[in-house]
């Protein structure tokens, strides 16, 4: 499934805005007034929409574990094959209605799913109160009820995931990851459930990069910046490599001062509180934060 940039619904920008942006002038849940859209006049923030990398993401699953690989391919190609994967995206990427999912609480008594997860990356993972939403989570509770077992969600830094999974703490990881020779040395990846790339944020009122088109266009910019220039990016993740022009990604050869970030969430409200220049992050996070940040609802 090709990355999507349809607008997310009200349920994933008001649990973004709640959890991050509160003093951003974002919507309250009683009003009703229609927000400026990402790139107008009012808006903070804006996404380039040019896909800097194509990726995949998948599961990963403890390396001890084998049947659980197994079960967990199968699973994924039932759902593909039976709609209900594509009706998990039509509630995050269209006009569905969010389901939110609960965790049990850990109890090596009982037969349970162990997942772990950064819930602060939606829509794949999030949370409002004390409930999971997400792409990922409500395929977590498929997984679990397939399975037969209790479902048990591991909220944690997004760089302890797989570590998490490959010191079997975890059964599987469950985060938005993307398919790389690096975590491939902890986990084991499940066959791909979608498609993803990197996106750029800039200010709304920066103009350097509306003229591109493609990737190259984007590259061949940023690699004129020196190391005044700070971006931003979510630790741990395959925007962190993009920028620091690490593993397969070494020829973007960017000489940028790289800066880490917590959640991508974090790094945008650094930018824009002029602390970064841009931010790189995946793209359907990319456009629910710039959404949240502008107040679109």
């Amino acid at each position: 499934m090709k990355t999507v940039t349809k607008v997310l619904s009200v349920l994933l920008a008001l649990a973004l805005v709640v959890g991050c942006f509160a003093a951003c002038g974002s919507d309250t849940a009683g009003d009703t007034t229609t927000a400026p859209a990402s790139g107008s006049a009012s808006a903070l923030v804006k996404v380039i929409d040019v896909e800097l990398t194509e990726e995949y993401y998948a599961f990963g699953v403890d390396k001890n574990q084998p049947e659980l690989l197994e079960q967990v391919n199968a699973f994924i190609a039932e759902i593909k094959a039976n709609g209900q994967l594509e009706e998990i995206f039509n509630k995050y990427f269209g006009d569905g209605t969010p389901t939110a999912v609960t965790s049990a609480a850990l109890d090596e008594s009982k037969d349970q799913l162990v997942v772990a997860t950064n819930a602060e990356f939606p829509p794949f993972e999030y949370t409002e109160g004390t409930n999971y939403l997400g792409v990922d989570m409500e395929i977590a509770a498929l997984l679990a009820q397939e399975l037969g077992k209790e479902l048990v969600i591991q909220n944690m830094d997004f760089d302890a995931v797989c570590l998490s999974v490959g010191t079997q703490r975890c059964d599987i990881a469950m985060a938005g990851l993307t398919i790389s020779e690096e975590r491939e040395e902890v986990v084991t990846f499940s066959e791909s459930y979608y498609q993803a790339s990197q996106k750029l944020i800039v200010p709304a009122d920066d103009t350097t990069f509306d003229n591109c088109t493609t990737a190259d266009e984007v590259l061949e910019i940023l690699r004129g910046f020196d190391s005044s220039v700070r971006i931003g990016y979510q630790t741990g993740t395959t925007g962190q490599k993009y920028v620091q022009s690490t593993d397969d990604y070494e020829y973007t050869a960017l000489h940028v001062t790289p800066v880490d970030n917590q959640s991508g969430a974090l790094a945008v409200q650094a930018m824009v509180n002029g602390n970064l220049d841009y931010v790189v992050i995946d793209a359907a996070p990319a456009q629910a934060i710039a959404d949240s940040v502008n107040g679109v609802a």
